[in-house]
């Protein structure tokens, strides 16, 4: 399914995914982050969603440990594909994370924080990585 203009949206977001990709980078094997820290450690604490789309997006680069990163509990977010989520697990649990009953992990044992965080704060090249028109879409 495409989007009329999600191209120029997603092309405007470049800047902001690369932020998302060089931070997941980091995170070791068998730890994990939260969309919501990501945005916040960004600078921007109310941009979880858009790193979710980064997420999706990173599916042809192998150089991003997109299977690290899980929603605030500690669970995986399954709005993909039926495989995703499975494979996401598989991953995980080959790195050695474990889940509950409930598939989630214990994000007090799993959860990775950067040793320097503010050296990965989002700076956008002259514009906001969110127009306000996008904005008033979502209200």
């Amino acid at each position: 399914m495409r989007i009329a203009g999600a191209s120029c949206y997603i092309q405007g977001m470049s800047n902001f995914y690369e932020a998302v990709y060089k931070l997941v980078r980091m995170i070791p094997r068998g730890r994990v982050m939260t969309y919501g820290r990501i945005a916040t450690i960004l600078g921007c604490p109310r941009a979880a969603r858009a790193v979710g789309y980064a997420m999706h997006a990173s599916g042809d680069l192998e150089d991003v440990p997109w299977q690290r990163v899980i929603n605030s509990k500690g669970r995986i977010s399954a709005r993909t594909e039926v495989e995703r989520p499975l494979l996401q697990r598989m991953l995980l649990e080959s790195e050695g994370v474990l889940f509950d009953e409930n598939g989630a992990c214990d994000l007090g044992v799993y959860l990775w924080e950067p040793p320097q965080p503010e050296s990965y704060r989002y700076e956008p090249a002259g514009k906001a990585p969110f127009p306000k028109s996008y904005h008033r879409r979502l209200l």
